[in-house]
C-alpha cells in the first residue's frame, strides 16, 4: 500500500509529469513497421524541416504523421507558449495497437487470415 493521503499521492505523481508538448494518435490504420520508416526520417529534426520532409514523402503514414506533428506544434504554441522556430522533435515512436483479423477465401475451400494492423503514434517536441 502507498503511504500518505490520496491527494498527496496524486500531487507527487503530477509533480514528475513530463511537461513537453506532445500529440498522440491512437488506433492509426497503419502498421508499426510502416510508421517507423517515416518517424526515423524526422527524428531529431527541427519542426520546419520535418514538415517539409513529410510533405514530399510518398508513404501513406507521412500524411498521418504530418497532421499529428501540426497538432503537437499547436499544443506547444497555445498551451506552453513556446516559439515555433525553436522547436524540434525530441521523441517520436509508434507502439503496436490491436489487430483486426479478416478472412480471405482461397482455393479448394481454404481460408487465409488477413491481419490489418494498427498502431499508436506519439510525437514529443522540445525547445532548443
Amino acid at each position: 500500500m502507498a503511504k500518505g493521503h490520496r491527494s498527496q499521492i496524486k500531487r507527487e505523481r503530477n509533480a514528475n509529469k513530463d511537461t513537453r508538448p506532445s500529440a498522440k494518435l491512437s488506433y492509426a490504420r497503419v502498421s508499426v513497421q510502416k510508421a517507423c520508416f517515416v518517424l526515423d526520417a524526422i527524428r531529431g529534426k527541427d519542426v520546419t524541416t520535418a514538415l517539409a520532409i513529410l510533405e514530399y514523402n510518398p508513404r501513406y503514414a507521412s500524411s498521418i504523421i504530418k497532421k499529428l506533428l501540426q497538432s503537437a506544434i499547436a499544443n506547444a504554441e497555445n498551451n506552453n507558449g513556446m516559439n515555433v522556430e525553436n522547436l524540434y522533435i525530441a521523441e517520436c515512436y509508434a507502439n503496436k495497437g490491436p489487430t483486426m483479423k479478416r478472412i480471405q477465401p482461397r482455393a479448394q475451400g481454404r481460408a487465409y487470415r488477413i491481419e490489418k494492423r494498427m498502431s499508436h503514434i506519439t510525437v514529443v517536441l522540445d525547445e532548443r
